[in-house]
This record gives C-alpha cells, sequence and structure tokens, in this order.
C-alpha cells in the first residue's frame, strides 16, 4: 500500500481512513462483530481510524479502545474528535477550554490509551472564541495527552482565522480538517480545499459516498429508490445523477463504490477519505478502491455530470452557518 503523508506532520497514513461512527448503538450494536470489521480493516494496511465521542455518546470509542487493545497501538493512527452534546448538562458540549480538557479525558479512558494521535474540533462554535480553543487545545498537546488537533466541517474563512490566531497568539495550530466531500457534495472544490493546501492541512474526509447515494442501493430499478427520492425535490435530480454516474462506473468496469472513492482519493488535496462500514460486508466492497486510479476522461465524465464546486446533495453538507440557519441574524430590528 502507498501511504500518504498527513499534511506536514510527517506522519505516514492510509489512502483509506476506517470511521467508527456506525459502531455501537447507531449501527451495528454486536462489539465483537465491529471489533472483527476493524480487525479486518487493519489487516488489509489500514492504519488510520477516526471516531468520535459523540457517536453512540461514548460506545464507539470504548469499541475502537477494545480492538486496539488486541493489536499494536503505537501502529495506529488514532482520531477522534470533540465538540457535541454529551450529557443533559449545558456545558457537556462545545469548544470551550472547560468542555475540552475535561472531554478529552474522557476520550482517553473510553478509548483505553494515554494518547490521542489527532484530536478535532467537531463543528465551528460560533459562541466561543477560537482562541479559547487553541489555547486548550495547546496545552493538551504540551500535556501529551494529544499528538495533534485538527478541524471538522470548518468553512473556509474560519479555517483561515484560525491559522492566523495561532501565529499571532503562538499556538499550536489545526493541522487537519475533516469536511464532507464526495461526488454529490463537492462545494468544498472552491474555498476549503485551496484553503487547506495552502495552509498544508491533511484532509480526512467524510461521506464520500454521499449518505449511501453512491453506495450502489440506489439507481434504476432499485426498490427504495422512488421513496428516498420523494423526501425531497432534489433528490429527484440526484437520482439522475446517480444513474449516469452507476452507467460510466460499469462502463469503467468498476462498481459505484470504487468510483466514487476513487473519486475523492483522486483529488490533490485530500490526504484520506473516511470509509464508515456497518458490516463485513460494506467493508469488503470498500476496500477495492485502493487500488483504482481514474483515468482522465473518466474525470472529465465526473465532471459533466456533476459540476465542480457543485453541492448536489444539499442534506450532506453538515453544517449550515448561523447566519443561514437562524433568521433573526438577517432582518434588522426597528
Amino acid at each position: 500500500m502507498e501511504y500518504r503523508t498527513l499534511g506536514r506532520t510527517g506522519i505516514k497514513v492510509s489512502p483509506l481512513c476506517l470511521g467508527a461512527m456506525m459502531f455501537g448503538a447507531w449501527g451495528t450494536q454486536d462489539h465483537d462483530e465491529c471489533i472483527r470489521i476493524i480487525n479486518a480493516a487493519l489487516d488489509a494496511g489500514i492504519n488510520f481510524v477516526d471516531t468520535a465521542d459523540v457517536y453512540s455518546f461514548g460506545e464507539s470509542e470504548e469499541i475502537v479502545g477494545k480492538a486496539l487493545a488486541q493489536t499494536k497501538r503505537h501502529q495506529v493512527v488514532l482520531a477522534t474528535k470533540v465538540h457535541g452534546q454529551m450529557g443533559r448538562d449545558p456545558n457537556a458540549q462545545g469548544n470551550s477550554r472547560r468542555w475540552i480538557m475535561a472531554e478529552c479525558d474522557n476520550s482517553l479512558r473510553r478509548l483505553g490509551t494515554d494518547y490521542i494521535d489527532l484530536y478535532q474540533i467537531h463543528r465551528p462554535s460560533p459562541e466561543t472564541d477560537i482562541d479559547e480553543t487553541l489555547g486548550a487545545l495547546t496545552d493538551l498537546v504540551r500535556a501529551g495527552k494529544i499528538r495533534y488537533f485538527g478541524s471538522s466541517t470548518f468553512p473556509a474563512h474560519e479555517i483561515v482565522e484560525a491559522q492566523w490566531v495561532a501565529e499571532r497568539r503562538a499556538r499550536e495550530r489545526f493541522v487537519t480538517e475533516q469536511p464532507p466531500y464526495s461526488v454529490l457534495v463537492r462545494g468544498i472544490e472552491q474555498d476549503v480545499l485551496p484553503t487547506c493546501e495552502k495552509y498544508g492541512m491533511g484532509v480526512l474526509s467524510w461521506s464520500p459516498l454521499a449518505g449511501g447515494w453512491l453506495s450502489g442501493a440506489f439507481g434504476p430499478g432499485r426498490e427504495n429508490t422512488s421513496r428516498r427520492a420523494a423526501m425531497l425535490p432534489h433528490h429527484y435530480d440526484m437520482l439522475e445523477a446517480v444513474t449516469k454516474l452507476t452507467e460510466l462506473a460499469d462502463g469503467a468496469g468498476m462498481s459505484i463504490i470504487s468510483l466514487a472513492l476513487g473519486f475523492v482519493l483522486a483529488h490533490p488535496g485530500v490526504t484520506s477519505p473516511i470509509i464508515g462500514p456497518r458490516t463485513m460486508e460494506h467493508l469488503e466492497s470498500q476496500l477495492p478502491a485502493l487500488d483504482v486510479r481514474l483515468s482522465d476522461d473518466v474525470l472529465d465524465q465526473i465532471d459533466e455530470i456533476v459540476a465542480p464546486g457543485t453541492d448536489l446533495n444539499q442534506t450532506d453538507v453538515g453544517w449550515v452557518p448561523a447566519a443561514i440557519a437562524d433568521k433573526s441574524l438577517r432582518r434588522r430590528t426597528a
């Protein structure tokens, strides 16, 4: 396997990152089966594992910890995240120093390790000063509890702000970004990916199969296609795109899954797309992408189906700024 360098860290990671969101109550509840999937991924050469505290409210981290206890922990680049609500306490969430310091210890306990390779801020927090967040993360690095830290689903302007604040306040900086990216969600090509490249940040992108749309489960003749398409009007546009992409994959002699993952792997700004298998069959269907190299002709045809910089799947963009979500911020009051 040809390993890739994670940004400017010098760390070598596999071209695919194993995501653990579907391990636990949100997906496969059998811990032994989850551990079997993790071990199969490691045996295939994947050395990059990503989870989060909020996935099944800590259960995913516990499962990953059990699996790594059966392997050599130092051979795995372990990533997790903080931000999501973890209880009724209003302070058990967010990007404050108070919560980051406490929840890092909780994640270390659940993961059964004394350090985290990559600790990520799961989402932006408009009410929290970015210097507050960077200061806490810097202290965790200096305490040896985390090796590096990154952001997840941050817009380009906040990535830039964080870099500037880190330089001016002598903080450690975000070394990675984890954005949504797939053939159907290409908006980050406009600004996020160029920004990450400018600052030498590694990119571990999520949802390369566009929330299942590119998994082979949808398309002409599929039983659940019309039902899902009826949910939102723009899904009809996605069905048309999925149909064309499936035909393109068939013509290229590969599965739609390999085409979708191959597309993300081809972008020079992406280090490792995150795959999130729920079953062993899901993992086995995605591993062949490690050997896929899409030709320029195929990539050109993908561009014709979904234009560069286009977010066709609006439900998979990950985060909506408060300025858009809260209408009161767009209306003057007398």
